[in-house]
Parts: structure tokens; sequence; C-alpha cells
């Protein structure tokens, strides 16, 4: 073990890690103060030697093949708890920074999302079993940022929230028309419906979650006013008095912004807008984790506001309002991820004991990075012209209040 201690010395500043080799050699880094304490094991060298290399990919792929296990009482989620606390030591090693100077530069590649790839690569995410989203997601199957009236409010309550919230920023009316790009399992197309008595064209490339929610549309007895349509956004047309779009933009790629967003503008009927919500960061622009690249959301990205408002501004859209939501995701995949937990062993008999952990990594990963790392929720209120979105901001609180006082 030659070249790992160089990296961990400068990577573990707060907590301490208590590492094992396949050779039997014990080592240890960091104080222990201000952090957790992790003991893993190595099972063999050339783990070793590609966690130097690549750490944030090779750990995820030696707990998912068995290679890296966890001893003392730790878990992988305090390995990643650990890795969050010191993420400005790892960033800061010369190998760290060219690393991500490298994936900066290839951004283009993994983000490439053409016609036809765009559906695969979602389709790699979504199309997993009906089945297994439901064992940790809430009963709504929203697999968005919550909205939280308090830290620890019910999962299934917060995402109702959140529904009302989008539901009142579109400020609906009976009748309207509404494109949603991206839909999901369909939950915000069927509370719209419901609750406003729109008229929902609902756009997705997940045949898997195209059949929950047509299933769900028709318990919920809004057939008639919801259709749900195997289609990419480009393919899109007609005019709509408003369009929304929940948890999609992270996967259109930093090229296309400017496709997404014409897009949206051209499916806008005069005086109509549009509601964006998606991930953002509050760092500069970057790229995507390689685990999360390569296992997660291929073709995904998470932008900086500046490529976000970069991309309204070449298009000509007005962006009326801007909501950030900082630690909502954070509360809301701790409860995706314990709930998750609490029923893995369902996980593995359904999908493996090898996607489970991958899973486990994933959800882990990504809640911690709304804790202590970059990202964060937004919300956009987009039109074209300056005064189509209501000009006084306290009409989302009054269409808020009124939908919860009828109990939707």
């Amino acid at each position: 073990m030659l070249v790992l201690p160089h990296l961990l010395r400068r990577f573990v500043r707060h907590g301490r890690l208590i590492l094992r080799t396949h050779d039997g050699a014990e080592h240890r880094f960091g104080s222990g103060a201000d952090g957790p304490s992790v003991s893993i094991r190595l099972m063999d060298a050339k783990v070793e030697r590609e966690l130097f290399f690549n750490p944030e990919l090779a750990t995820g792929e030696a707990y998912m093949d068995g290679r890296l296990v966890f001893e003392d009482g730790s878990s992988i989620y305090d390995l990643l708890l650990l890795f969050s606390v010191n993420r400005q030591g790892l960033a800061s090693h010369p190998l760290q920074q060219a690393l991500r100077s490298a994936w900066r530069a290839l951004r283009g590649v993994h983000q490439s999302n053409p016609l036809g790839r765009a559906a695969k690569n979602a389709r790699d995410h979504y199309d997993h079993p009906a089945a297994f989203y439901a064992l940790w997601l809430d009963e709504t199957m929203s697999y968005s940022c919550g909205y939280f009236s308090h830290p620890d409010e019910d999962l299934a309550a917060a995402q109702k929230n959140k529904l009302r919230h989008i539901a009142a920023k579109l400020d609906l009316s009976p009748g309207m028309t509404v494109a949603e790009i991206g839909s999901g399992w369909g939950a915000l197309a069927i509370y719209l419906a419901q609750t406003c008595g729109v008229r929902v064209t609902a756009i997705n490339v997940s045949p898997e979650q195209l059949a929950h929610s047509r299933q769900r549309a028709q318990a919920a007895g809004v057939t008639d006013k919801v259709t749900f349509v195997e289609q990419d956004y480009r393919e899109l047309s007609g005019q709509f008095d408003r369009v929304v779009s929940v948890g999609m933009m992270e996967h259109v790629g930093v090229h296309y912004f400017d496709d997404y967003f014409n897009k949206v503008q051209d499916l806008l009927a005069p005086g109509g807008f549009a509601m964006v919500h998606a991930i953002g960061r509050m760092s500069p622009p970057g790229s995507t984790a390689p685990f999360i690249r390569k296992y997660i959301f291929p073709g995904g990205y998470v932008p900086a506001l500046s490529e976000v408002f970069a991309s309204t501004e070449r298009t000509h859209l007005w962006v009326a309002d801007c909501e950030v939501l900082r630690l909502h995701y954070y509360w809301t995949i701790r409860h995706w991820r314990q709930r998750f937990m609490a029923r893995r062993a369902e996980t593995v008999a359904m999908m493996g004991e090898r996607f489970a952990r991958m899973w486990e990594f994933y959800l882990g990963a990504v809640e911690l990075g709304f804790l202590n790392g970059s990202n964060m929720v937004f919300q956009l209120l987009l039109s074209r012209k300056r005064d189509d979105v209501p000009v006084i901001r306290d009409y989302i609180v009054d269409n808020e209040r009124g939908l919860q006082k009828s109990g939707a």
C-alpha cells in the first residue's frame, strides 16, 4: 500500500478512517474529532490502486462487489458521511483536481442526450419495477423533492405540500390545458386534474412509469382529463395555458438547455406561463459525479444557476420568480433512505444484493450532498411577457391557502 495513504492523509481532516488492507496491516487517518469514525477492510491490492485514482467511483464499485467491507459496526452511510465532511480535502489533491478538469472537459460526451439516447438514459433509471419504488416512496409515488413545513414532517404530507405548492404557483382555473414535461409516476398530473379541473397532457419516455401512471389515473377517475404519452419533450407540439416540468431538467444536459427552454416557450399559449422544478447547485458549473453518471443517471447533470439563467436569457424568457429550496431535498431523501433500509431485504429478494448495495450507496450519497454539499432545488416561473405571471407574489400564498382549506 504505497499511494493511497498519500491521498487519505490529505483527505481525512475531520473524523477518523481506520483502514485494514488485505495483508492484515492497519492504517489510521484523521484525529477523530468533528466527524464519524469509520473502519473498513480492503480485500485485495487492486482496489487500493483504484481508490487512489478515482475514489468516488471505486468506493461505490468496491462496496457493490464486496471488495470493500465494513468492520466495527461501520456502514457505507458512515463512510459517505466521512467523505461529505472532508470533501474539500479530497478536492484539493492534485490528482483529484486533474480528474475534475477532465470530467468537465468531457461533459459534452457524458451529457449527450439526442433523441433516442435520451430515452435510453432515462429508462436505465426509471424502468425498474414500480413495486421496487413502492417499497420506499410515499403512497403518491412522488420521486422528487418534497416541501416540508418543518423538518420532521411526514413524507406523504411533504409530498402533498409540494403538489399543492406547484398548483398554487400555476394559478389554474377549471378547463385550462396543462403540458407536463416528465410525468414521473403520475402524481402531479392526477392531482392537478382532480383538484383544479384542468386537462393535462403528460409526457414521459419510461414505459414502466407510463403504464403505472395510467393505472393510477384510472383508479382516481381522471382518465378523461389526463393523457399520458410516451414522447420526448422535443417532439411535443401544441399550445397550452400552462407548462410544468418537475425533475426533468436534470436529464436534459447542459448543451440541450436552449432546446429545452425553447420548447417550453413554444408550448405556451398567449398569456400562459411555465413552472420548472429542478435540482441545481450553488457552486460554479461542474460535472456529474462518476458513480452517479455510470450507475444511476447516465446523461444527467445538475446545473449551476448561472447556466440556467444564461439559457433563459438566450431563449428570451422572463424569469418571473425563482424560489430556492435548500434543505427540503435532504429531508426528503433522508426519508427515502430510511424507508429503503427498513425494507432492504425485499429489495435484495427482488433485485439482488449488488443492486441493493448500489441503491444504498446512491441514496446515502445524494442525501449527504444536499446536507453538506452544494446541491439544492430551484423552482422557476417563466413566461414570454413580463406580466403573464401575476406581478404580486401574494397570489401563490392565497392559492395555497385556498387549496389547503378545501382539503386538496
